[in-house]
């Protein structure tokens, strides 16, 4: 049956696609040829706009008063005539030119940006009219810094040597103000490629494609574009597919070359209302198919209800037994950990209780012994001098000393006097103790004190006893590593306090803390300890209401952490 439903959802999805790329492409294709029909319309506005005043230079170059100023009249007659006309045919500006192309008449005479005394040989339009050609060019005004498109044609009087170039500007702003207005992406690119109008300002005067040194050189030399940079414009286009991506946008494109001056008009239109039409179509289809499979799906529970109502009361009865049973069954087994727990506990406090008393007797007993005898080697040492006998004497009483000492844990009753401390000091104060133990093994111990005050109200002596116990397992951890590390870190909660010893040694292996910290129970060598370090370390802890634990690193070795509760009568 889930192979029939994972078909049938195939089939759907791959359906679905299809219509979803048909869709697509059919609104796609009405949506480019909406846009053709609009890059049709900018594209005639364009050609209206400039061939609209194509004729007009030509007229200038036959009235008299243009005829009489290149003859050397005074200017000011046609700098007001050229005025008017530029005003009334919606000009940016008029100007005559001599033949050496210095401008002696101008409507914008008596602007502040006039023409007039100012030279455009270096212009394009200039040279194409002085070689007997309609000059045609845009650029951005070298004197206003306008851009502007400007027509130019040689004056050459019938009855006068004296010859010049009339020339007019054109302000297209307008068309691209209209641009702008409609919401729509247009591009007017000339021939070199560089974007002349745009809907959007910040695409004018980018590059559609990266400009030659000899293409740069013509524009430099015309000062066509000022100084404007002309870098490249952030967009490519895949011609095939009809698309191009700017910046970030991908949009549907179309283009036309057939304009004056070798320009192009690129339009893009944005792909949106064609995909979202297609979703559209997409959607219904799956809306359709969806209220099909409900319709099937319902008529198939109406089936099956009645079945599962008959075994839902069956199965509450069941659950609730289960449930019961399973509660029994957790109370037995809490019943019977914490039996185990108890029992443990009893056994080790008995194992403990009988230590206490071979412990009080056995230092009872051997206490003055080994006094007399440390008496009597300083005695002969004193007498005959020190002997090789009399330093192993020494070494094997100082040994029994430190049994007798360990063993004096276990004699001990009552609560000893607490007092408040700084739980790092009294770890330094450890470290110190056993830093010839740490040099012997060239162990390198790692402390790094917490940043604030860990204060307990502990015994301060039996704490550092603790913690010269854990760090003296750690040494004897390591000491056959070929790694020797040991971290040692501490920190505090609202109500405890806790330290940590990680060592790079061989770990706990098959042993739980239970296990190392019983009696005797060492894996050193015979004579190298009595393993009563951690039994000593967690009566310690014990004695305070903490907890000692102890588990293998991720990276090999152990990690003992003690953790000791503060006392609330202290201010935090």
């Amino acid at each position: 049956m889930r192979a029939i439903h994972f078909i049938f959802l195939a089939l759907v999805l791959a359906l679905a696609a299809g219509l979803q790329a048909v869709s697509f492409s059919y609104f796609k294709a009405q949506e480019t040829e909406k846009a053709a029909a609009r890059l049709t319309l900018y594209r005639s506005a364009l050609e209206t706009e400039l061939r609209h005043f194509a004729h007009l230079p030509f007229l200038l170059s036959l009235d008299p008063v243009v005829a009489r100023t290149l003859a050397g009249a005074p200017g000011d007659e046609l700098d007001y005539r050229l005025a008017r006309f530029a005003q009334s045919a919606g000009l940016e500006a008029m100007y005559l030119m001599n033949k050496d192309g210095l401008t002696i008449a101008a409507s914008n005479a008596r602007g502040s940006n006039s023409f007039k005394g100012q030279n455009y040989a270096f212009r394009p339009y200039f040279q194409a009219a002085r070689n007997g050609e309609l000059g045609e060019f845009y650029g951005i005004g070298a004197t206003t810094g306008v851009p502007g498109y400007f027509y130019a044609m040689a004056v050459r009087p019938a009855q006068s040597d004296a010859e010049g170039v009339i020339a007019i500007k054109i302000d297209l702003s307008a068309l691209q103000d209209s641009w702008q207005a409609s919401g729509e992406r247009i591009i007017l690119a000339n021939a070199d490629g560089v974007v002349l109008l745009a809907s959007d300002p910040s695409w004018r005067y980018k590059t559609l494609a990266p400009l030659t040194l000899e293409q740069r050189n013509r524009i430099v030399a015309s000062r066509q574009f000022g100084t404007e940079p002309l870098g490249p414009l952030d967009w490519s286009f895949n011609q095939s597919r009809e698309t191009a991506t700017i910046g970030d946008e991908r949009l549907l494109y179309l283009s036309t070359a057939d304009l004056p001056n070798s320009w192009s008009l690129h339009f893009f239109v944005p792909n949106d209302q064609a995909l979202t039409r297609a979703w559209l179509t997409t959607g219904t289809f799956l809306a359709l198919i969806l209220l099909s499979f409900s319709a099937f799906q319902v008529n198939r529970v109406r089936r099956i209800r009645g079945a599962l109502r008959a075994s839902e009361r069956e199965e509450t009865e069941l659950r609730l037994a289960n449930e019961r049973l399973a509660v029994e069954i957790d109370e037995r087994r809490a019943a019977e950990q914490s039996l185990q727990k108890t029992q443990a506990e009893l056994e080790r406090a008995g194992r403990l209780a009988a230590l206490g008393q071979l412990a009080s007797s056995v230092t009872h007993e051997l206490g003055q012994p080994i006094a007399a005898m440390r008496n009597q080697l300083v005695a002969a040492e004193m007498t005959v001098g020190p002997t090789s006998l009399s330093d192993k004497m020494q070494g094997l009483v100082a040994r029994m000393e430190n049994i007798t000492g360990q063993l004096k844990f276990f004699s001990r009753k009552g609560r000893d006097s607490f007092e408040d401390f700084n739980l790092a000091t009294v770890m330094q104060d450890a470290l110190d103790l056993l830093e010839p133990s740490i040099t012997a093994r060239d162990a390198q111990v790692r402390f790094v004190p917490h940043a604030s005050p860990l204060t307990l109200n502990a015994n301060k002596l039996r704490i550092e006893q603790a913690m010269t116990n854990i760090v003296r397992n750690a040494l004897d951890a390591v000491d056959e590593a070929q790694t020797r590390q040991i971290e040692i870190t501490m920190g505090n909660t609202a109500r405890d306090v806790w330290f940590e010893v990680s060592d790079s040694g061989h770990g706990l292996g098959d042993k739980t803390f239970d296990d190392l910290r019983e009696p005797f129970a060492t894996t050193r060598e015979s004579g190298q300890g009595m393993g009563l370090g951690l039994t000593i370390s967690a009566g310690i802890v014990s004695d305070h209401g903490g907890t000692i634990t102890a588990t293998d690193s991720p990276q090999g070795g152990a990690v003992f952490r003690v953790t000791l509760p503060r006392n609330e009568s202290m201010a935090s």
